[in-house]
This record gives C-alpha cells, structure tokens and sequence, in this order.
C-alpha cells in the first residue's frame, strides 16, 4: 500500500472529470488518483446492491494507490453509496448531493428547483430529501435522463441527438416554473452550452462540483491534510474499460492531455 497523499476521486467514466477539473482549480497543489469505471457504464440503470459492490471495490483500490481523502465524483454513487462505504473505510470522504442540494437552495429565488439525473440517483429520493433539508417548503422536481450518459460516453454531446433527448427531459421541468435547475450527474456539465440555449437566461444553472470540492478543502484542512505548498502535482488516471478511448474523449472534452490512462480490472465486493 502507498503512502497516503492524493486526493481520490471516481466516476462511472468521464463525468468525474468534470470535478476533477474544479480539484485542479481550486485546490492546485494536490496529487489526483481519478478513476474511470468504463466497465460498467452508465450506473444510472445498475441495482442499488452493484453500484455498492461497484464503490467497494474501486474504494479499496484508491487507497491502495495512496488515497487520503476520496471525492464521490458520482452522483449516484453519492446518493446509494457514501452512506455505506463511510461505514466500511476509515479514509474520509464526501459526495456531491449535500454540497449540491445547498448551493441550489442558495440560488433559487421562487423556491422551484428542479434536478436532472440518472435513474438510480432519481430513484434514490437523495436529491429530494437533501434540498428540501436545506431549504424547507422548496418544491423539486426530479427528472430521470437516462440517454444523456451514454452521450457523453460515445462522445456526442454537441449533436442533434443530444438536443432532442435534453429538450425531452427539461420540458416538465420548465412547465413546472423552476428558476434553477440543479445538474445532478456529473457528466451533465458537458451539455451546459445546450441547457442554456434550450432554457435560456432566466434559469440558473448549479454544478454541485464546484460546492463539493470547496467543501472537500475545508475539510481537508480542518483535518490537516491539505497540501498548501505550490507543487507540480503528478496525477495518475485508472479505467476500467478502454483506456485510449478515455483518453482521446477526455482531451476532446476538457481540452486536458492526460497522463498515461492505464486499464486496471477490479473484482466486485
């Protein structure tokens, strides 16, 4: 086992790069340990017991390759999962629906706020329960996107595809009159060009990455494990399917050369 020193996060594949982005920005000088599990893409549709058999097994992996702090850069694994692993390992770790569901009851104005999500995440009430905590008499309304992954993950996100299944889901939403509509799955900030044009200026937008991770730092640093010196951190990417793959989407979506993505098979807990 290595040294514990880097901050790791997971996703169900490139979704979680888009929090791993906002680790590089707002906390620069830690190592990143990200992995992808490609393999079993989307999660959205997986049973709550997999997706638990799914986090242990990447958990364990993280921190064997060193991990002192794990980011849940899933939302259904936030939402099915975080509880349970909290439990089982004793590195800390936060996920994205507490973080998210706060910054969305801080922006809403009409106290209507609506959530796009996978199933599972959906399926779970986490979201739900979390905003109306934070925000008491809030009405949220969810909506399943199941199409929306697997976009991304075959990389057509700027597509006409995409703007019909996008123009699909939010349609309830804006019927409903909220005026923030919360991005309850990671890899649903790649549409954001297309959100904004579909619901134009008037509704917010709330990424729970940005939230998460600024309450990821402060933990870190109640806790004393927050790299403050400048470095050049060296991070390492893990996926479980096709790795070059990953890598040429990744670059095409973050603009980000990657170092060597390596393909790493997990048994499931």
């Amino acid at each position: 086992m290595k040294k514990a020193r880097a901050i790791g996060l997971f996703d169900s594949g490139l979704g979680g790069l888009t929090v791993a982005e906002e680790v590089f920005r707002q906390i620069p000088g830690e190592e990143v340990i990200y992995f992808g599990d490609t393999a079993h893409v989307p999660y959205g549709s997986k049973t709550e017991q997999e997706l638990i058999g799914f986090a242990h097994a990447i958990l364990g992996f993280l921190v064997a390759q060193g991990a002192k702090y794990i980011i849940f850069a899933c939302n259904t694994s936030s939402s099915v999962s975080l509880g349970i692993m909290r439990r089982r390992y004793r590195v800390p770790m936060i996920g994205l629906v507490e973080p998210g569901a706060a910054a969305a009851a801080r922006v809403t104005k009409n106290r209507r706020i609506g959530v796009i999500a996978t199933e599972a995440t959906v399926r779970s009430g986490a979201y739900r329960r979390a905003i109306q905590a934070a925000c008491p008499g809030v009405r949220v309304y969810c909506q399943a996107a199941p199409l929306l992954v697997p976009l991304v993950e075959a990389g057509k996100v700027a597509t006409p595809e995409a703007e019909a299944a996008l123009r699909t889901y939010l349609a309830p939403l804006q019927a409903a009159g909220i005026d923030t509509l919360l991005l309850g799955c990671t890899h649903y900030p790649f549409f954001i060009p297309l959100i904004k044009k579909i619901l134009g200026p008037d509704i917010a937008l709330v990424d729970p990455a940005t939230a998460t991770v600024a309450a990821a730092r402060q933990d870190m640093e109640r806790r004393g494990i927050l790299e403050n010196s400048p470095s050049n951190p060296s991070h390492r990417f893990f996926v479980s399917g096709d790795a070059v793959q990953f890598a040429a989407l990744a670059k095409n979506f973050t603009n980000r050369e990657l170092p060597l993505v390596r393909q790493v098979c997990l048994l499931e807990a």
